[in-house]
This record gives structure tokens, C-alpha cells and sequence, in this order.
């Protein structure tokens, strides 16, 4: 195996949770409650292991027709997370008899889960995906990230310049058709679900390039604010009531200078409460290219409290 393949990095992660797990067997969370917080703590950032799988390995074996990863595995993981939730609790109260109990639960459940990776998941993922699908993994993983402390270094390692993804014209078999889309930095649409997307955002955005002039609005179905094609091509500061247009040329002005990237505000409107946010648009250079104002009512999601993790439907 190629030095610095992902399935060697999940074997040194693996190494590295084999040693957490006999360290926390090892120490007495009576006596030394701090020591055994840090051990635990560094063994939830398996999160990103879990995440790495779900995200990026579970797809790509997906794509080569084994689904068993993506729903028996991942039910497995949630269950893990639902341990470390618990004694998370339990950690914020120090209450060691809670954790002596419930400790020998989550590392047991994590063995058993590699367990099943050395003998199954990982030997069939070698076998199944292609040289070019595992060439493809490091940019998606390091968005993730890893539980090693020395981040990995790229794979393969090639000496070439960095390819933004827009950029990036590598012909690749797709899982879906690509005809008629464009290649956006993640992932391929065509103009028709871009405009669909946008539609459906439960935003109100609505797009003013570098020379101050509207160029988009979404056009959703319930509005915060009325819109109409007479703004396209219009001065942004024409757009506004005089009482706030000084207000959003400094916004405008901060963010050409390159002081600020964001701003927001929060009001009631006619009975509702709106939140307002304005992102600067900068390309990959750092050259500002305009902003976007997203409006949304946030009345009934401020009344949200508790959670809810069930469907309602019935």
C-alpha cells in the first residue's frame, strides 16, 4: 500500500484508538478525573473518522454497487455517538459512578466496529475501488479531517500546483448524467436546477455585483420583501428607503476595502421578526466581486425550543 493511502491513514487512526481505549481502561476516574477527560475527549474525535466513512468511503463503495456500509455501519455509528453524548452529561457533572458504568459500553461498541472494518469494510473498499477513485479522496477527507495530530500528507504525491475545482477539467465517470450542466466547485448542475434550487431556498437572496448594480434576485414564493425585474440593473442605493441607504453604502464600502465580510440585523416587521445578513463576495484572489443580502422570517424558528427528532406526519 502506497504510503499515505486513506486506508493506511484509517490503520494509524485505528492504531491510535486501540491505544486510547487500553488508557482508558488503565485509569481511575476517581482518583484522576482529569486524566481520563483528556484521554475521552481525544477519543470523540473519532467523530472525524466517522464522518471521513459516511462522507467519502461509504459513496465510493456506493458507486460500486455495496450498500451495506451506508446503512448497517452508519446505524452503528449513531449509536456510538449516542454513548458519547451520554457521557458527555455525565463528564459536566463528574458523576463517576455514571461514568464507570457506561465507559465500558462505547469502548467495547468501538472494537467490535473495528473489528468489522479490518475483517470486512476496509479489505472489500481495497478491492472494490478503483487506483482513481482513492486518488480522489484527500481533498474531501482534509475537509473533514483526521484524529492523527500530523495531518497526512497528500495522495498521491505529485509535484503539481494546486487546481481549484472550477478549474479542474480531468474527465471522470460520473454517477449521474452530466449533460447540459456546468461544473460548479462541487459537484455538476444544470441551469434549470440552479434556478430551482434558488427558487426553493427558503431565503430571500438577492445579489449586487462590484459595480454596486443588482444582477439577481430569487423569486420565492413568500417573499420578506417585494422584488421585481425593475431591479436588475439598478443602483443598489435606489433600492433602499433613504432612512437606511447611508447604511448600506458603509456596509458597501467596508467590504470593498477589505475591513469587513459581514453584517447583519434583526427587526420586527409587520408583526414578524426579520433577520438580514450581507455577506461580502470575494473571488479566490480576494477581489471583491459584489454582495449578498439574505433576508428570512425567523418568527417561528425563535420558537423553537428542546428538539425534535422525529417525523410528524401521522
Amino acid at each position: 500500500m502506497e504510503q499515505g493511502h486513506p486506508l493506511q491513514v484509517y490503520y494509524q487512526e485505528s492504531a491510535l484508538i486501540q491505544d486510547l481505549i487500553l488508557e482508558l481502561y488503565d485509569v481511575k476516574v476517581s482518583e484522576d478525573f482529569q486524566k481520563y477527560f483528556n484521554i475521552f475527549n481525544q477519543l470523540t474525535t473519532i467523530e472525524k473518522r466517522f464522518k471521513r466513512k459516511e462522507n467519502q468511503l461509504f459513496p465510493y463503495l456506493e458507486k460500486h454497487h455495496w450498500n451495506g456500509p451506508s446503512q448497517g455501519m452508519w446505524s452503528f455509528h449513531d449509536v456510538l455517538r449516542e454513548q458519547i453524548k451520554l457521557l458527555h452529561k455525565h463528564n459536566e457533572t463528574k458523576d463517576v459512578e455514571k461514568i464507570t458504568e457506561n465507559l465500558p459500553y462505547l469502548l467495547e461498541g468501538i472494537k467490535r466496529l473495528m473489528l468489522i472494518e479490518d475483517q470486512k469494510l476496509f479489505p472489500n473498499a481495497m478491492r472494490l475501488l478503483t487506483k482513481e477513485d482513492w486518488e480522489e479522496f484527500y481533498e474531501g477527507d482534509e475537509e473533514i479531517g483526521w484524529m492523527l495530530k500530523e495531518k497526512p500528507a497528500p495522495f498521491p504525491n505529485k509535484d503539481s500546483k494546486y487546481i481549484h475545482p472550477s478549474e479542474d477539467l480531468t474527465d471522470r465517470t460520473q454517477r449521474f448524467s452530466i449533460e447540459n450542466t456546468f461544473h460548479y466547485d462541487e459537484g455538476y448542475m444544470t441551469p434549470e436546477q440552479v434556478n430551482l434550487l434558488l427558487r426553493f431556498l427558503p431565503v430571500d437572496i438577492t445579489y449586487v455585483d462590484e459595480n454596486d448594480k443588482v444582477i439577481f434576485y430569487n423569486r420565492g414564493e413568500d417573499r420578506v420583501f417585494a422584488r421585481s425585474k425593475g431591479i436588475i440593473g439598478r443602483e443598489v442605493r435606489f433600492c433602499h428607503p433613504p432612512k437606511s441607504v447611508d447604511m448600506v453604502l458603509r456596509i458597501l464600502e467596508e467590504f470593498k476595502a477589505g475591513n469587513k465580510d459581514s453584517a447583519e440585523f434583526w427587526f420586527n416587521f409587520k408583526g414578524r421578526i426579520i433577520h438580514i445578513r450581507y455577506f461580502a463576495i470575494r473571488d479566490k484572489n480576494k477581489t471583491y466581486k459584489g454582495v449578498i443580502e439574505m433576508s428570512q422570517d425567523i418568527t417561528e424558528i425563535q420558537k423553537l425550543e428542546g428538539q425534535k427528532r422525529l417525523l410528524d406526519w401521522d
